[in-house]
């Protein structure tokens, strides 16, 4: 056990956020995100049992969001046609605000086969029982700056 560290994150998970590098992204998928094949050249993590939101307010704990870029958050549009409501984004919104002072300007949006895209390419999925839909999230690691 370790003090200061959020008990959701496990010892894979804790792992692998080390090995990331400045630029290097993260995925944090819901329940119906294809992780297994998406992640075939990434590495996959399952956290079943878990939302979305508390492992996005576990990892920013210990992860620096990328300064170099404007958006270093970035969700899953809405497939246009599909009458769903988002109302996990405020949720992620409000976290990020305890975690980076820009706040929401960080979260921007991909169109859901570009993130499929970008998905394919990330260091790690990480694999969550979140049923709410196009609640899934991108994050680049930025640098610890002390």
């Amino acid at each position: 056990m370790l003090k200061n560290i959020p008990q959701i994150l496990s010892p894979q998970l804790l792992k692998v956020l080390c090995e990331m590098g400045h630029s290097d992204q993260i995925v944090i998928s819901d329940g119906n995100f294809p992780a297994e094949s998406m992640g075939k050249d990434s590495i996959v993590i399952r956290c079943d049992g878990h939302g979305v939101a508390e492992l996005l307010d576990a990892i920013l704990t210990v992860f620096p969001l990328d300064t170099y870029i404007d958006k270093p958050v970035n969700l899953m549009e809405v497939m246009p046609g599909d009458d769903v409501e988002t109302p996990i984004w405020d949720t992620y919104k409000e976290i990020i605000q305890k975690h980076d002072n820009r706040g929401a300007e960080t979260v921007g949006t991909i169109e859901r086969f570009k993130f499929y895209d970008e998905a394919k390419k990330a260091y790690a999925i990480i694999a969550t029982g979140e049923k709410a839909l196009y609640a899934n999230v991108i994050l680049q690691k930025g640098v610890v700056v002390e």
